[in-house]
């Protein structure tokens, strides 16, 4: 009975977040905080002349927390600044269900060199 305990213990601090893979094809400078960033959901369309540096995939890991749709988004922005993507475009993205309490996306990264404000895009709100 300890060992189950402990075991559920364990696997709740562990899998706190969702699981995020990630490849990405080339690496440019990073994006600093004050450089313009653009989350574009699956509705928005990718500007021409943009360019696709990478992608990853959201999963539950578990026994995840603090993962939907705009916490997903807060953490993927980090990895796509570190990376120098100034675009985050979803590709797919399945709410929380049955099966898992998290939100599950596709995601692809690109660098653009025009107006990212201008840009049609979601608006990340706090949760």
């Amino acid at each position: 009975m300890k060992i189950l305990f402990y075991t559920i213990i364990i696997a709740s601090l562990v899998s706190c977040g969702a699981s995020i893979k990630t490849n990405f094809s080339e690496i440019k400078p990073s994006i600093s905080r004050e450089q313009s960033f653009a989350f574009l959901a699956e509705k928005h369309k990718v500007p021409a002349g943009s360019v696709k540096i990478g992608s990853s995939q959201v999963k539950d890991s578990g026994f995840s927390t603090d993962c939907s749709y705009n916490s997903n988004l807060e953490k993927l922005r980090k990895i796509a600044r570190d990376n120098g993507a100034n675009i985050i475009k979803v590709v797919n993205s399945k709410g929380a269900d049955l099966w898992s309490t998290c939100t599950r996306m596709d995601i692809d990264y690109y660098y653009y060199d025009g107006d990212i404000k201008s840009l049609q895009q979601y608006r990340l709100t706090l949760d």
